[in-house]
């Protein structure tokens, strides 16, 4: 998708429903804000019992999961989707502290965004703002 001449609702109702079966739905990831002018996208996900560690803590891969989800939707909707489209060709998380429960919010903003290479950063946070991890990715922009 391409965000030219899309409302919000439009770009975040797409996103939320992009493909049926995926692994950002199995994780409940919900896209609930995009910033067009200052190019970010914001996510919230459940810390449920199924994406725990043996410890009781959300897995670190989850983290992953959501951060690369996040990189790649923000590469794929600020890029026109009929001519090319980005993949992941690398990802590096620093995981900075545990959560049990509740829900996390992860936002993604670009730190580069050439023709043919982004570079985004995603910031996950829990409920009290605390930086849960911080991730950086790298999205290649390839023709279709």
């Amino acid at each position: 998708m391409y965000i030219k001449d899309k409302t919000k609702e439009e770009i975040l109702e797409f996103i939320n429903n992009w493909g049926e079966e995926t692994f950002a739905k199995t994780l409940e990831i919900k896209f609930i804000d995009i910033d067009v002018e200052n190019e970010t996208l914001t996510a919230i996900m459940p810390v449920l019992p199924r994406i725990h560690q043996p410890f009781g803590i959300m897995h670190g891969g989850a983290s992953c999961v959501l951060a690369e989800t996040m990189g790649s939707s923000l590469s794929n909707i600020f890029i026109d989707g009929e001519k090319y489209f980005g993949v992941g060709t690398n990802i590096n998380t620093n995981h900075l502290r545990s959560k049990k429960d509740g829900l996390v919010t992860a936002v993604a903003r670009f730190i580069r965004k050439g023709k043919t290479m982004h570079v985004s950063e995603i910031e996950i946070r829990d409920e009290k703002a605390q930086l849960i991890s911080h991730t950086t990715m790298t999205n290649t922009i390839i023709n279709r």
